[in-house]
């Protein structure tokens, strides 16, 4: 038999656990959120949950052995109006019977404890989101500063706080002023049809070109690069879709023929253009403002004018300049100056012998050139072998001036 003091000591700890549950199920929140500290405190909440409904029983069997109305697992029992046992669950709910009381009450508890257990997985999973956001930041920022472009990506770290895709952050970085000025030539792209370049293989192209550029000797100021590393000289290259290929071919054909040509011919484009120098006929291409046949005039105009220079011709920027223009060639020119060169002198003396109007150089270019001009040309020159086919009735008009457009007149 129990003595006092041990009656004493269990009736003082049944009242703490009345009180304890009167309180209803207690939420347990682990102070980390690891998985580990998480399923510890899912155990201990079960443990607790245990211990509630042992303390619920035996005070059950105390009160139904006394016959007096105690505490329950849930917020009291006592006996109605009626005298019929009542029993209250945490939620209000009131039972008369004792098991379905324990059981219901068992039933919220482990609802209690699986809400428990949802928002703790919520959290963790919004914890390993946020980590994989800023872990998808942290690589793509690494990546734009190997390029200097990490100015580009910095301003829009905010949007990993406020949980933006992958696909967003994308979307939102591409949008910004300074990626557009950094890539300025996928604007022109799309505006001719072309597809966007990716930022590597943007990047890709630039290298190609500034490779391709000192492998060919011209001088770094045609590949400079602003802050952001922008390479503004290459940006109508990439909007014109100009491979790498293309780009050396034209290099290689300016090089042909100019730098490694008759020198005569670089002479010539020196006195033409005097501001060029052998860095520059390459260059000539890169330049936005003058397109590849812009130098390929140059080039043609300075053959020209070797050629005329050659066969002893008055040498003309404007003129060589015009036969460029009209598809004169180099080759064509060299082929045809030495008739241009004694048709001119032959023609000019016939015209001054009877005063007909002025016979050129140029008037000998278009008649034996076809180029416009060419027809007022061989009538002029076809006037000038009549007239000194009927002053010497056809004798001392043979000669050059007797000759079909090859030799002219």
């Amino acid at each position: 038999m129990a003595t006092k003091a041990q009656l004493a000591k269990l009736q003082k700890e049944l009242a703490k656990q009345e009180a304890a549950l009167a309180k209803g199920p207690q939420v347990v929140k682990p102070k980390a959120t690891s998985p580990a500290d998480f399923r510890r405190a899912e155990e201990q909440s079960m443990v607790d949950l245990d211990i509630a409904r042992q303390v619920a029983a035996g005070k059950a069997e105390k009160a139904a052995a006394s016959g007096a109305p105690s505490g329950g697992a849930g917020t009291g029992v006592g006996a109605g109006t009626d005298g019929v046992r009542k029993y209250t669950a945490t939620d209000g709910t009131v039972f008369t019977d004792q098991a379905a009381y324990a059981t219901y009450q068992a039933s919220l508890n482990d609802t209690a404890a699986t809400k428990l257990a949802g928002q703790q997985e919520a959290a963790l999973a919004s914890q390993a989101s946020q980590a994989q956001r800023q872990s998808a930041y942290d690589l793509l920022l690494q990546q734009f500063k190997q390029y200097n472009l990490g100015d580009l990506v910095e301003p829009l770290k905010n949007l990993i706080t406020s949980g933006a895709s992958p696909s967003e952050f994308t979307i939102r970085l591409r949008e910004s002023e300074p990626y557009k000025k950094r890539f300025a030539a996928n604007a022109q792209r799309i505006s001719k049809g072309l597809t966007a370049l990716d930022e590597a293989d943007y990047l890709a192209k630039e290298d190609a070109y500034q490779n391709l550029m000192r492998e060919y000797g011209l001088p770094d100021t045609y590949w400079v690069k602003d802050a952001t590393g922008r390479q503004q000289s290459f940006e109508t290259l990439i909007a014109n879709d100009v491979s790498a290929v293309e780009l050396e071919a034209r290099m290689i054909s300016g090089q042909d023929r100019v730098l490694k040509a008759n020198p005569e011919v670089l002479n010539t484009l020196k006195q033409f253009y005097p501001g060029i120098t052998n860095g520059d006929v390459l260059a000539y291409v890169l330049d936005p403002k003058n397109a590849i046949k812009d130098i390929q005039s140059k080039v043609t105009a300075a053959e020209i004018g070797a050629a005329q220079k050659g066969a002893g011709l008055q040498v003309s920027q404007a003129g060589a300049e015009n036969l460029a223009l009209n598809k004169v060639t180099g080759e064509q020119y060299q082929a045809a100056a030495p008739t241009i060169a004694e048709a001119s002198i032959r023609g000019g003396q016939l015209a001054a012998i009877y005063k007909q109007d002025p016979y050129t150089q140029q008037t000998a270019e278009a008649a034996v050139l076809n180029v416009p001009g060419s027809a007022e040309a061989i009538r002029q020159t076809k006037k000038l072998t009549a007239r000194e086919r009927d002053e010497f009735s056809g004798q001392a008009g043979r000669g050059v001036l007797a000759r079909e457009r090859a030799g002219i007149i």
